[in-house]
C-alpha cells in the first residue's frame, strides 16, 4: 500500500524541494537526503542532458551524493544543479577532499524551450537561483503536477507535469518514485483518457479509469509530438528511492528494473528522442534481510512506483496561457 504521503519523501531520510517561474513556465525540483545517499543511475533514452552522471556508475570512486536535481530549461537547465551545489557548500555538505568540501549534485534537465513561457532570459539563464530556491524550499510534503522541473513539460496530447508516489512492502521497507513528465509519446491510451499505467492505480490517485474495454483498436498506434511538427527534444526524468540498504551496484539494478515502469506508463518510450533517465538512491535505515529476495520485491515496487507517478503527473497538471496542449482535467475531467 502507499505511504502515508503518497510520496517519494515517505522513504525515511528525504526532503523534495521546488521552484518554478511561471512566466517562464519552467523550474527545477531537488531531491535532498538528510545525509550524502548510495545513489546510481540507469539512462535508457537517446537525447539525455545531464551533468555528473558518470561517476555514479558502480566502479567509480564516489559512493554517496548530496543532492539529485531535476530541471527544465534544457542544457540551461543544468545551471540548477550548480545552484544547489554552491548553495550546499555555503551550509557545509560536501564530499572531503583535505581541508575542502565539494557536493556532489548529479543532475538532469529536460526540454521545455518551445512550451510558450518566456525564454527571453538574455545572457544570465534563471536556473541557478531555481536550484538554490527549490533546496531552500525542501520539505516532506510538495506539489504534484505544474511545479518544479514539471512545470513546463508536455506529452504529444497532455500537458506534463511532476509526479511522484510510494508503497511500503511487507517487509516494512519503503520505495518511492519522483518524475518530470516531458515525453516524446503519450500516457493515455489511444484518444481516451485513460492511463497506461492504470493496472497499478492505488485507489483513485489518477481517477480511477482503468484500462477501457474493449481495448481501441488504435491503442498502440505510434502518435508522438513529431506528428505536430513541433521542433526540440524530450525527457522523462526521474529517481527512485528506498531507505533499504543497498550497494552502489544494487542501486544500479534498482534504476534498470524501475525503468520498466516508464515503458509501462508511456507509449512509445526510450526512443531516439527521449533523454530517459532514472537515478536510483539508497537512505540506507532498513537492512535487507535476504538481499536477492529483498531486490526482486523492491525493483518491481520501483516499476510500480514510477508508473504511478508519472500518470499523478499529468493528472494533476494545471493550464496556464500559452499551454501548447491541453491538460488531462481539461480533457477528460468528470
Amino acid at each position: 500500500m502507499p505511504g502515508p504521503r503518497n510520496l517519494i519523501t515517505d522513504v525515511p531520510g528525504l526532503k523534495v524541494g521546488h521552484a518554478c517561474n511561471p512566466e517562464l513556465k519552467s523550474g527545477a525540483t531537488v531531491l535532498f537526503p538528510d545525509e550524502p545517499a548510495v545513489t546510481s543511475v540507469a539512462i535508457h533514452g537517446g537525447a539525455p542532458g545531464t551533468r555528473e552522471i558518470a561517476l555514479l556508475e558502480p566502479e567509480q570512486t564516489v559512493n554517496a551524493v548530496d543532492a539529485v536535481v531535476l530541471a527544465g530549461g534544457s542544457a540551461f537547465g543544468l545551471d540548477a544543479g550548480a545552484g544547489v551545489q554552491g548553495r550546499l557548500a555555503e551550509l557545509g555538505y560536501g564530499f572531503a577532499v583535505g581541508p575542502v568540501r565539494v557536493p556532489i549534485v548529479p543532475t538532469a534537465i529536460l526540454f521545455d524551450l518551445l512550451n510558450g513561457g518566456d525564454k527571453g532570459w538574455g545572457s544570465a539563464a534563471p536556473y541557478r537561483d531555481l536550484g538554490r530556491a527549490a533546496l531552500d524550499n525542501a520539505g516532506h510534503d510538495f506539489a504534484l503536477g505544474t511545479i518544479g522541473a514539471g512545470t513546463g513539460a508536455t506529452t504529444a496530447n497532455l500537458k506534463g507535469g511532476l509526479g511522484s508516489a510510494s508503497i511500503v512492502l511487507d517487509n516494512g521497507i519503503t520505495v518511492g518514485a519522483l518524475v518530470a513528465v516531458n515525453a516524446l509519446g503519450r500516457a493515455t491510451i489511444g484518444e481516451t483518457g485513460h492511463f497506461w499505467a492504470a493496472p497499478f492505480e492505488q485507489g483513485l490517485e489518477f481517477g480511477g479509469l482503468g484500462l477501457p474495454s474493449p481495448l481501441p483498436a488504435n491503442a498502440v498506434d505510434v502518435k508522438t509530438k513529431l506528428d505536430g511538427l513541433k521542433a526540440g527534444a524530450n525527457t522523462t526524468i526521474a529517481a527512485v528511492a528506498t531507505d533499504a540498504v543497498l550497494t552502489k551496484s544494487e542501486a544500479k539494478r534498482l534504476a534498470v528494473m524501475a525503468h520498466d515502469g516508464l515503458a509501462r506508463a508511456l507509449w512509445p518510450a526510450h526512443t531516439p528522442l527521449d533523454g530517459d533517465l532514472v537515478f536510483a538512491m539508497s537512505t540506507g535505515r532498513q537492512p535487507m534481510e535476504q538481499a536477492l529476495e529483498d531486490m526482486v520485491q523492491i525493483g518491481a515496487a520501483a516499476a510500480s512506483c514510477l508508473a504511478r507517478a508519472i500518470a499523478r503527473g499529468i493528472y494533476y497538471a494545471e493550464a496556464a496561457d500559452g499551454d501548447p496542449v491541453p491538460t488531462w482535467r481539461d480533457t477528460f475531467g468528470r
